[in-house]
């Protein structure tokens, strides 16, 4: 009878974790669809996602008495952060450029309807290294505006409480990888479609690495820094291959 008593608390106790998680991320999902809605892409709906990305998850922790030190905002092992994230931008880096340039040397030739699923960049594709306009603003507004939010609530707030549902998983690389991993990268790309352009969906894979880093260190701060490099080395890269300043 305890242990049924156990398997029920449990059940219960997922069930919580998992409705608690896709309520609020719909909530957020619903404002910046308003948002887009009624502003455009613009600096109010910028405002709305970074509002409800650092505040959403309070209506929750503060039920439990927890702070963002119990989802992963804190520098306790901020060493291993940087190590990893200078690693994965080495690795990462010269990948994303040999795919960026394959990119750029096909996208003339596809078919039209195509290119316009795989997004917005057409120009003759040939790399010549700049920065984008205003570059120094990019690097204060990818850093603390985009990434640092959207860390906090999909890598620290969900991929954590997710976790508490579903503990389970297999090590890879010292991390352990389950159905919170997975679940919190596909909420991160779909989030994405609230401007729908089937292309966003690709965020589902650099997902993968920041949940994996997460995972690794206990911390968002290392994928907060990661996310904003690959933001801002994709602009550098637009900018360079097709001149959109």
């Amino acid at each position: 009878m305890r242990g049924l008593t156990r398997r029920v608390e449990g059940w219960l106790a997922q069930r919580s974790a998992v409705g608690e998680v896709l309520v609020l991320w719909a909530v957020g999902f619903a404002a910046l669809l308003l948002a887009f809605a009624f502003f455009g892409v613009s600096s109010a709906t910028k405002l709305v996602a970074t509002a409800g990305f650092l505040y959403l998850p309070l209506l929750a922790m503060r039920r439990r008495d927890e702070d963002y030190r119990d989802y992963g905002v804190t520098l306790r092992a901020w060493r291993t952060d940087l190590r990893l994230f200078l690693l994965l931008s080495a690795v990462v880096g010269p990948l994303f450029f040999a795919l960026f340039w394959g990119f750029a040397r096909v996208q003339p030739h596809l078919p039209q309807e195509l290119a316009a699923l795989l997004g917005p960049l057409r120009g003759p594709g040939t790399f010549t290294p700049r920065l984008p306009d205003r570059f120094g603003e990019w690097v204060v507004d990818q850093l603390l505006v985009v990434a640092l939010p959207e860390e906090f609530f999909y890598r620290g707030y969900v991929q954590t409480r997710l976790r508490d549902a579903w503990p389970q998983g297999r090590m890879v690389l010292g991390a352990r990888l389950g159905p919170a991993f997975w679940l919190t990268a596909a909420l991160f790309a779909l989030g994405h479609l609230a401007i729908f352009e089937v292309w966003r969906l690709g965020v589902f894979f650099p997902a993968l690495l920041f949940g994996w880093m997460r995972e690794r260190t206990g911390t968002v701060l290392g994928a907060t820094l990661f996310h904003a490099a690959c933001n801002l080395y994709q602009r550098v890269l637009e900018v360079s291959f097709f001149g959109h300043g």
